[in-house]
């Protein structure tokens, strides 16, 4: 049986055009796409447009994808990673 620590999401690396990756946690991460999709409402993915909140697609985005692209060279792509101490 598989161990429930295997799909535990805690902690993120972030992936930009011309930025150097970020580690943020689920929160922070939360808090980033409800940025970037704040400002992007018009371009969104059909998927996203179902949505009535920011709030929800953001949580959508991180529980069933790992990048959202807005146009041809704007992208976030996120991975969830394990951070040892």
């Amino acid at each position: 049986m598989p161990d429930p620590m295997m799909y535990q999401q805690d902690d993120f690396v972030v992936l930009e055009p011309n930025q150097q990756e970020q580690f943020l946690t689920t929160s922070e991460l939360l808090e980033k796409l409800k940025v970037v999709l704040a400002h992007s409402q018009h371009e969104l993915p059909q998927e996203l447009q179902n949505f009535s909140s920011v709030e929800e697609q953001a949580n959508y985005l991180i529980d069933t994808s790992c990048e959202l692209v807005l146009q041809p060279g704007q992208y976030l792509q996120w991975y969830a990673v394990r951070l040892e101490k």
